[in-house]
């Protein structure tokens, strides 16, 4: 296998390897460590490279691998090399939150997905790009360079867990760790054309720290294939004393849940949302070919969507409270962020919001009790160009924004499970995808159902050209 193969093979694929002895973490670490010097300046995936500790480690769990007598009894991904987006905790390490004037700022603990992933094995190669806050669907955070897209650089690689995203699709890092609090994992992986899951509420632990904005946003996965992410997803699941929210161990591991033919199942779809209208023919194309698939499957499909009126504004009110709860002064801060900041409003209307959004939650959900899944978009339209909004007022961004994102954060708010996988290419050579939507509790069918996709339309031999040689 040539080093640009090694460099794209799918995580589980690479532990194998690594347990069989027939790479050694080192030899991955250094082949990341080396792309990310040749690629990542064109790039901006990584905000900070953790070179020194990540190789140290290697060398130790070489060692550690060369004396071992049972391979098999390693942590399931012992030696893998993976990222950690900088929103997240990580000792040792920069944690800047996409905020220039934190640079300096150092991470005094592991987050819990963090310990979690260390001891599944994974070696972390660095910090992944955000954008400011990770208020946005796009990285240009101001004294960063932007994140762009591997298939097209003109173009964002969403976000904010958008670095991540890039990286994992450009063969930086082959698995990833993100966040979503309004389709921050789902955006960056149609975007960039991988698989992004974002779990139901209280499947990730938050620990040690406390909720995020009533529990929109969680931590999820970025990988290539459905079972990377699905595999990765297991390692970051489980409950920690304390927690707010808390979901019984899944019937069985997500990864098995790959390995799964579902059983028929009632499935809805739309390519509109309400009050938005319809997203781009490439994502109406998307959703009508990935009908097609399931009719074949046996699944029974039919056009219906839950009702997502008046969510905006309560939403929107939460998402802005969440700028200003990170108590940066607002010197520090771009434009549009200040803005946010002072749309905020008071404790009484974010929780005024908070009610709102429940109560509309509960229409969503009531939704499945009707459906097993739910099929639409992730996006309306295709990818920005690099600095397309950059001359907008903060009113105009934040009503491109909500009119881009929409059919993410009803997901967040309902805390309902949702998967992103590729569907195909635009004209300019951009990937396109659509997210499937589950019960409360349910990645395990939605799971499944994204691996028989990934049967049905393979794209795991799909590479962005300026990163494959």
């Amino acid at each position: 296998m040539n080093l640009v193969d090694l460099a794209f093979t799918p995580a589980l694929e690479q532990a194998r390897l690594i347990r069989d002895r027939q790479i050694s973490p080192l030899e991955l670490v250094e082949l990341y460590l080396d792309r990310i010097e040749q690629y990542d300046s064109r790039l901006g995936s990584y905000f900070s490279i953790a070179a020194e500790t990540a190789l140290a480690e290697a060398q130790a769990k070489t060692e550690q691998l060369a004396n071992l007598r049972d391979p098999d009894a390693l942590p399931p991904f012992f030696g893998v090399p993976s990222a950690i987006k900088d929103l997240n905790s990580v000792t040792g390490m920069p944690l800047t939150l996409g905020v220039a004037a934190l640079k300096d700022k150092i991470g005094t603990y592991d987050d819990g997905v963090v310990a979690r992933m260390r001891t599944a094995g994974f070696i972390i190669l660095g910090k992944t790009a955000t954008s400011e806050l990770g208020s946005f669907p796009y990285i240009e955070a101001p004294g960063f360079p932007p994140t762009r897209n591997p298939w097209n650089p003109d173009y964002t690689a969403g976000g904010s867990s958008g670095g991540a995203a890039a990286a994992v699709a450009a063969g930086l890092c082959p698995i990833a760790q993100g966040s979503d609090g309004g389709g921050s994992i789902r955006g960056p992986a149609t975007c960039c054309g991988i698989v992004g899951i974002k779990p139901s509420r209280g499947r990730v632990s938050c620990a040690p720290v406390g909720d995020y904005l009533n529990g929109i946003a969680t931590n999820g996965s970025l990988a290539r294939t459905v079972a990377d992410a699905a595999a990765l997803l297991d390692v970051m699941s489980g409950y920690t004393t304390g927690d707010p929210y808390w979901l019984p161990e899944p019937e069985m591991s997500f990864l098995e849940a790959t390995r799964q033919k579902p059983k028929r199942l009632r499935i809805a779809f739309s390519s509109a949302l309400t009050s938005f209208g319809e997203a781009a023919d490439i994502f109406q194309q998307g959703i009508e070919q990935t009908v097609r698939h399931l009719e074949a499957m046996g699944h029974i499909l039919e056009p219906a969507c839950p009702d997502v009126r008046d969510l905006e504004e309560p939403f929107t009110k939460i998402w802005q409270a969440g700028a200003a709860s990170v108590g940066i002064p607002l010197e520090f801060l771009s434009p549009i962020s200040r803005w946010n900041i002072e749309k905020s409003g008071s404790a009484g209307e974010y929780l005024q919001a908070v009610s709102q959004m429940q109560i509309i939650s509960r229409r969503i959900v009531a939704f499945f009790e009707q459906f097993d899944a739910l099929i639409l978009p992730v996006y309306l339209h295709q990818p920005i160009r690099i600095g397309e909004w950059a001359e907008l007022s903060p009113q105009e961004t934040l009503d491109k924004i909500i009119n881009w994102i929409a059919p993410c954060p009803p997901f967040n708010a309902s805390g309902l499970p949702a998967i992103a996988i590729p569907t195909g290419f635009d004209a300019n050579g951009l990937p396109a995808g659509i997210q499937i939507v589950g019960k409360p509790a349910a990645e395990t069918t939605i799971i499944a159902l994204a691996a028989r996709l990934e049967e049905a339309n393979p794209w795991l031999t799909q590479r962005p050209i300026l990163f494959s040689v």
